[in-house]
């Protein structure tokens, strides 16, 4: 017999606990599995296993690695076949740690190789008061007690946005203090997320709905990432920039921290000329950006190559694809309250080549000033 796994995620710690005791007592014989990652500092993880009616274990696992997500890691599937070798589970649900993201959670429980656990929902628990206040906090988690490890440098922002764009479902707690932009927030941060109450009795049925990891990684990665369309809505503004020119390095470079503080949430993959063939991703929340090589762009590798790129990637590839460029260009979603649109679209049009320098050609390009080095070769 399979045990069926959803993990409920996000910063929102009161909302994840409401939803946890929602889908213990809506599913009978459900258990929940919690590793409090708190008293990671003095050496120690606390796994806590509970069901509808209390605790019904607490024990403490040593940290790895310094590390605590490592000894989550290292802990949460042998608790997963432990609870189906039970037989008494009909689901498990894992409650994460507040900074802990789902997505790589959900590959370890995918990845562990054995039949008798099964990951079949990942659920973003959220208070719409919240979503806010929570992407527009630029503070590092270390400074915030939510580090996971000495080396953790992501910002609550950040954390938060991959914590809610990930899941296919957003549970939602009430809230007193919600109101209409902040659900039209929610709406365009994740327009693709099913969006239910936490007190719906639909929550235990989507526990069960099935997940696809690959499928999941495929929609956030930057060359094929499900991006939100245009919209506006009660004084919210998403914003979505395409063009088919490079940027010029030095420009771009110099307005990079008007353009990470335009909106609480901007993302996208973007092309530059001094590297016109690799694919750059954008991802800000919260005042702070972070910009990644993810490889070249489709239109940069051989043809013999194309077998070893996943189908996702290709098909995406292809239904944007200019007969002169490939599949390069710039494509940036910029998500906010009180959004200048216009002035946001000038800013970034401005940043493009100009008519001579883009006839200049390639080897042109790559001679201009390699502002980006520092961010994208640093120095180790």
């Amino acid at each position: 017999m399979t045990l069926p796994v959803a993990i409920v995620g996000g910063l929102h710690s009161d909302a994840r606990k409401e939803v946890v005791e929602r889908l213990l007592h809506s599913v009978p014989g459900s258990v929940a599995l919690h590793h409090d990652l708190a008293a990671a500092p003095t050496g120690t993880v606390l796994r806590v296993v509970r069901d509808a009616s209390g605790e019904l274990s607490r024990t403490k696992t040593p940290l790895a690695n310094d590390c605590a997500c490592c000894a989550l890691r290292e802990d949460l599937v042998p608790e997963l076949l432990r609870l189906a070798d039970s037989c008494t589970a009909r689901l498990a649900v894992v409650e994460l740690w507040d900074s802990v993201e789902p997505k790589a959670m959900a590959e370890v429980i995918a990845g562990h190789g054995r039949r008798a656990v099964e990951l079949t929902s990942v659920i973003t628990a959220v208070d719409p008061s919240l979503v806010l206040p929570c992407l527009a906090n630029g503070d590092d988690l270390a400074d915030v007690g939510l580090a996971t490890a000495a080396t953790d440098r992501r910002t609550v922002g950040d954390t938060w946005a991959r914590q809610l764009e990930y899941a296919p479902v957003l549970a939602l707690v009430e809230s007193e203090d919600a109101d209409d932009e902040d659900r039209a927030l929610l709406s365009q941060l994740h327009p693709t997320a099913r969006q239910v109450p936490a007190g719906s009795g639909e929550l235990a049925r989507l526990a069960f709905a099935g997940f696809d990891v690959e499928t999941a990684a495929a929609a956030q990665h930057p060359a094929c990432a499900r991006l939100p369309q245009e919209a506006e809505a009660s004084g919210v503004t998403t914003f979505v920039w395409r063009r088919r020119r490079p940027f010029h390095p030095e420009r771009l470079f110099d307005a990079l921290e008007d353009l990470s503080c335009a909106a609480a949430r901007s993302r996208g993959r973007f092309w530059l000329a001094d590297r016109p063939d690799t694919l750059l991703a954008w991802d800000a929340a919260g005042g702070a950006l972070c910009v990644e090589n993810t490889g070249p762009w489709l239109a940069s590798l051989p043809d013999a190559a194309w077998d070893m790129v996943p189908p996702m990637r290709r098909a995406a590839a292809a239904l944007d694809w200019h007969p002169e460029h490939g599949d390069c260009c710039q494509h940036l979603v910029f998500t906010s309250p009180g959004l200048d649109r216009d002035g946001l679209e000038r800013l970034l049009d401005s940043c493009l080549l100009t008519d001579a320098e883009y006839a200049a050609g390639r080897e042109a390009w790559r001679r201009l000033p390699a502002a980006f080095d520092s961010l994208l070769d640093p120095v180790s």
